[in-house]
């Protein structure tokens, strides 16, 4: 299960100035909804209609709440939400059925085709159940992302809990609810359905069935019959559908997508000031970051404070490269990514984890990329290559060979070493090992770089 945060903020560098105009460029192209201004001409009261047809998931979830809003900005009468969907998050199921149940609109739940497991549950929170022929309710066990059957004590008794008080609060038997989520519960209800729930089963009921289990109150072919059954056959019906913007943002919070535009962003940043005047890898690493970050705050969950903390760790994992700080900025920097991403998702573990791996995989194209453009680096300008070499003209020392076999006077005693006169230079130089007094003469036996060793001239 997964816990939602929403954040706001004002944005504080260039990069994240560039990812607000992003923000707000895409969110006035598509995030105004065109039946808004439909809905503000309309006369009189009438019926928001509202697909609940994909995933139950944080998308979902912001859409809903927007749709929800637009009609209580119209005043609309009653909210139909037509339901068609296999499931989803179990997390954003309870909020959006605690949602739907707190709203002041009266809603009637339309099973248009399968209300499976979040689903189920999103229509027990509405006022009416309506079933469309065919259509079914039910098998709402909880299944992990591989699609088998969590039986962990406490995930079950938590769901069917759930359910059962949903059922109730709208006047439903909760033992029904518990056995759609339940494998262990036994029900009789031959008499009522022809068949009854075995042990090991998940309950799953037809229009048919529903209705006759008061777990429908209605069935009907299509919204016009929905509407006429509710006494609203002459309202205006306003239908609401996902924008364009929340649409791409279902498919940009995906871990996976999420994951690939974190080590594009990454790496294409890093290169680009690594290896400056390509100018690709900054534009890509730009855009990665705006999508990102765009798809999160249309999903409702990411603010500008989000983009700033996220803008910030690059800066400083960037300054550490350049400006030793033991580690310091590396530190600072990791916590502000990792921040970044972690408020912006709606789930901190799995962003946490795609955050992880994007950072593995932007090293490894990070180096690549290095290794392949070793000349153009922007290292090259702190990296002195001029070679002071002989061959080039310079002398690295004061050269002694050529002071072999010359003669000299003593100017200080040597103990070994001391000061002699040859010719009209002082020179520093060194015994083997014996005393030798000053005013004595002397000859250079041995000349190594700056080491120059002499001895006595005896007679």
């Amino acid at each position: 299960m997964h816990i939602h945060r929403r954040r706001r903020g004002l944005p504080a560098t260039p990069v994240a100035l560039l990812a607000a105009i992003l923000l707000a460029t895409l969110a006035a192209l598509f995030f105004t909804p065109a039946m808004k201004a439909a809905a503000a001409d309309e006369i009189g009261p009438a019926i928001y209609v509202i697909p609940v047809k994909q995933s139950v998931e944080s998308g979902l979830q912001s859409f809903l709440e927007r749709a929800y809003k637009e009609a209580e900005e119209a005043k609309a009468e009653h909210v139909i939400l037509v339901i068609n969907t296999l499931g989803g998050k179990v997390i954003n199921a309870e909020e959006i059925g605690h949602f739907i149940r707190g709203n002041k609109i009266p809603t009637t739940a339309f099973v248009e085709g399968k209300a499976v497991s979040a689903g189920t549950y999103i229509a027990l929170n509405a006022d009416n159940i309506v079933m469309q022929p065919g259509s079914t309710i039910g098998a709402a066990a909880v299944v992990d992302s591989s699609g088998d059957l969590i039986d962990n004590p406490k995930t079950v008794s938590f769901w069917t809990s759930e359910m059962s008080e949903s059922a109730g609060l709208q006047g439903r038997d909760k033992s029904i609810a518990a056995a759609m989520v339940d494998p262990n519960v036994v029900l009789k209800l031959q008499d009522k359905i022809g068949r009854n729930k075995e042990q090991g089963e998940i309950l799953t009921l037809s229009a048919s069935e529903a209705e006759k289990l008061g777990y429908s109150e209605h069935t009907a072919a299509n919204v016009d019959e929905v509407a006429q059954w509710l006494g609203l056959d002459g309202r205006t019906q306003i239908e609401i559908a996902p924008t364009l913007a929340e649409n791409a943002a279902r498919w940009l919070i995906n871990p996976v997508v999420m994951t690939i535009l974190l080590i594009l962003g990454i790496a294409g940043i890093v290169i680009e000031m690594l290896v400056p005047g390509f100018g690709a890898p900054g534009i890509v690493g730009l855009l990665s970051f705006g999508l990102y970050f765009f798809g999160h705050y249309v999903a409702g969950f990411a603010g500008m404070e989000s983009v700033v903390l996220f803008v910030i760790g690059i800066a400083l994992l960037i300054i550490e490269v350049f400006v030793p700080s033991f580690g310091i900025l590396g530190i600072l920097g990791s916590a502000a990514l990792i921040a970044g991403v972690v408020t912006a998702a709606p789930d901190p573990m799995t962003a946490f984890i795609s955050i992880v791996i994007a950072l593995v995989a932007a090293v490894i194209l990070i180096v690549i990329f290095v290794r392949m453009n070793k000349s153009r680096g922007i290292w090259n300008k702190f990296i002195l290559r001029d070679k002071l070499t002989t061959e080039e003209g310079f002398i690295s020392a004061d050269r002694k060979e050529s002071l072999l076999g010359l003669q000299g006077l003593t100017i200080t005693p040597l103990r070994p070493a001391g000061t002699v006169l040859i010719g009209d230079a002082r020179i520093d130089v060194v015994t083997s090992g014996e005393f030798i007094d000053s005013n004595r003469s002397v000859t250079v036996i041995k000349a190594e770089g700056t080491w120059v060793v002499v001895k006595e001239i005896t007679k």
